[in-house]
């Protein structure tokens, strides 16, 4: 029972996909209307225990309408005081069945939504997934009014007026408090425009045969969520009983200038956090002092550093060069002035992190033809900004980060990982893992630095396992949010500044060895 629901926690399906798959299940010989009992009898248990006991119930055209009026009816039956609104006068056969029974049982429907009675709270069956064209005239007016009214709304599979696929608002849509998604998680809960209508996402498993998502999506699905098992699965990242400092990963970090000092330090933070054996940052002369402060286990390097303070060029141990490490990660306070050691880091033959002013470089130089040269895995860690200096010539990722994000990995051969309120991480291949869970709170100068350093700590230590680049970037993508997360809850969303954010990393991983 856990493995399938680990499963299906993963699985992101496409309104066309979606369809696709319900359609194996009917065609198979289940009853429409059994399917749509089952359904509205899972929402009604778990509307009983987030709301009140009067409701006002919005009824759509329809199957969607249809599972509101199944769940009107069983909380009337349960003692509860129910009303409905529905702007329409034609139904789906099935919606309309429901809807004469529901008014033989004496639930009163009003097609005028300044009508409706005052209630604890509402529920939103108006439109399901599928939705493309824009909702406007007096269904607009009603949905406006309805947001206005302040009540808490719950969504049945999607708020209405979310496109399913990219999350975009067709004309107006629902400002859901909790959203009920049904069977399979919907791409729109992943699109960061959408969130602020969704409200809390919850998935209602209604069983589909693990065959039929194979049958559509394939094995393994393009989309996938990234979970605790999933991240688990990496993380920590197995260490035999035999081991030294060199086997268990040798990172190097290229960061920090005189202008921005704590670029280098809180990279350099989230790597330590990410259990690398061994740590060797490079920085300009002048910021050693304050890195062996903050950092007396790594080996940091002191480079040549020009005028305005950034590196000149890199001076690595004698007996040393790039090749000697499993990882480098580059960029976090660098600043454009250290462009000329670029073509040495991309010539080099490991596994390499970009992030800021290392994205801001390679897009002067040309990513795509600049990444076409290098042969070892790339990583790149943009923020939107950077992701359109990166790729000017790929649709803007606010309009739907999920394609774009893909769209870049395909063309660059690096792994993406776009970041945002849902960070997703594409590779060459056009496979995405998204993670599903964030905070506020990480919305402050510096975190995506300790990203950075988690990242490049882990690719060190996983370079000789067999473990691909993007399930890393995926692990700790989640493992930095989760810090996040539980940093927030202890501290306040406004009390997670970067270098507190890098004290609960940890804390993540003994929490997880707890349950």
């Amino acid at each position: 029972m856990q493995a399938r629901q680990a499963q299906v926690s993963q699985v992101v399906v496409t309104a066309s996909q979606m369809r696709d798959i319900e359609g194996r299940i009917f065609a198979a010989g289940m009853p429409v209307a059994a399917l749509m009992e089952k359904v509205a009898g899972l929402i009604s248990l778990r509307v009983q225990a987030v709301a009140g006991s009067s409701v006002g119930i919005f009824v759509g055209p329809g199957h969607n309408g249809g599972d509101a009026l199944v769940v009107a009816r069983e909380l009337h039956f349960r003692g509860y005081e129910v009303w409905l609104y529905s702007p329409f006068s034609k139904f789906k056969e099935l919606t309309s069945q429901h809807l004469q029974y529901a008014q033989s049982l004496g639930i009163k429907c009003y097609h005028d939504v300044e009508q409706l009675p005052d209630c604890d709270f509402l529920i939103d069956g108006l439109f399901g997934f599928g939705l493309e064209r824009p909702i406007t005239d007096h269904i607009a007016v009603a949905i406006n009014h309805l947001n206005q009214w302040g009540k808490p709304i719950l969504s049945i599979d999607i708020p209405s007026g979310i496109h399913t696929d990219t999350g975009e608002v067709l004309g107006t849509a629902i400002r859901a408090t909790h959203t009920f998604c049904l069977g399979l998680w919907k791409l729109a809960f992943l699109q960061d425009q959408a969130l602020e209508y969704i409200g809390k996402a919850e998935l209602i498993d209604f069983d589909i045969p693990g065959a039929d998502v194979q049958a559509v999506l394939g094995n393994p699905p393009q989309i996938k969520r990234i979970t605790s098992v999933t991240a688990l699965s990496t993380l920590p990242l197995p260490r035999p009983a035999v081991t030294h400092k060199y086997k268990e990963g040798h990172l190097l970090l290229i960061c920090g200038s005189r202008r921005y000092a704590g670029g280098a330090i809180l990279t350099a933070l989230g790597a330590r956090a990410s259990g690398v054996g061994m740590l060797s940052i490079a920085v300009p002369e002048s910021l050693k002092p304050i890195l062996v402060s903050h950092l007396p286990e790594a080996l940091i390097i002191g480079c040549p550093e020009t005028e305005t303070g950034a590196i000149a060029h890199l001076q690595l141990p004698e007996n040393t060069d790039l090749s000697s490490f499993r990882a480098i990660a580059c960029g976090p306070g660098l600043t454009v002035d250290a462009a000329p050691i670029f073509p040495e880091v991309i010539n080099s033959e490991i596994s390499l992190v970009l992030d800021a002013d290392g994205l801001n470089i390679l897009a002067d130089m040309g990513t795509i033809p600049t990444l076409e040269k290098r042969q070892a895995p790339t990583v790149l860690t943009p923020h939107t900004g950077e992701f359109q200096r990166l790729f000017p010539d790929i649709a803007d990722p606010k309009s739907d980060r999920i394609k774009a994000v893909q769209e870049a990995a395909v063309q660059s051969g690096a792994v993406v990982l776009l970041k945002g309120a849902r960070t997703a991480i594409a590779n060459s291949q056009g496979a995405i893992w998204v993670n599903p869970e964030s905070t506020p709170a990480l919305a402050r100068g510096g975190s995506g630095d300790v990203l950075t350093g988690l990242i490049g700590g882990l690719l060190a230590q996983a370079a000789t396992k067999e473990i691909p680049v993007e399930d890393i970037v995926a692990t700790a993508a989640w493992w930095h949010s989760q810090a996040g997360i539980l940093a927030a809850q202890e501290r306040t969303e406004l009390g997670v500044d970067a270098f507190t954010l890098t004290q609960y990393l940890m804390p993540v991983i003994k929490n997880l060895g707890n349950n």
